[in-house]
């Protein structure tokens, strides 16, 4: 228990310096709300080598510690609708089996972007934030597809392979006898 608790807190602590370095790198390309979603290079890694809750609360904890160190409270609810829908896109996809991790990165920066927008037309009452989703499919699924690649390598150098898959997971779960339970 000792172990993961502390495995948690130090990906966590990782997030989130992430999440510091990402906000001081003047990344702007002149439309409001892209980024490059380093901390979330934390949490596709985290799919391939922790159990889904331990990633869920890596993923809540660094938004919210984020948000109260360097946004606002609308920043911690754009970040926990776009969190939450790409790790619930990212889950399902892992446990469908199949998918790469670049192409599970892709879909979660894809869905993390289309959360924040649906946040962002209820809270503005305005539905023609929609015209701003093609924009923000596209920069989701390049951030999401660079993110996926570095993860990639990373797994690749600590033994889970570049073209690590959840089906990979379960032969090396099963290997070190680990079980793979679900929430």
């Amino acid at each position: 228990m000792a172990k993961k608790v502390s495995t948690c807190a130090i990906l966590t602590a990782l997030a989130l310096v992430l999440s510091y370095v990402e906000a001081m790198i003047p990344f702007h390309f002149g439309i409001p709300g892209i980024k490059l979603g380093l901390a979330n290079l934390v949490i596709v890694i985290g799919f391939y080598v922790l159990k889904p809750r331990e990633v869920l609360i890596i993923s809540v904890v660094r938004i919210l510690l984020a948000g109260f160190m360097f946004g606002s409270g609308f920043s911690i609810l754009y970040s926990l609708a776009g969190g939450m829908l790409s790790f619930a896109v990212m889950l399902l996809m892992i446990r469908i089996r199949g998918f790469s991790v670049w192409t599970v990165s892709i879909a979660g920066g894809v869905c993390h972007n289309l959360g924040q927008l649906i946040v962002a037309a209820l809270v503005v009452s305005n539905l023609r934030l929609g015209y701003y989703a093609p924009v923000l499919m596209i920069a989701g699924a390049l951030t999401g597809a660079l993110i996926g690649l570095i993860a990639g390598r990373i797994l690749a150098a600590i033994g889970r392979g570049s073209g690590y898959t959840q089906s990979s997971k379960a032969d090396i779960a099963s290997q070190k006898g680990k079980d793979e339970d679900s929430f």
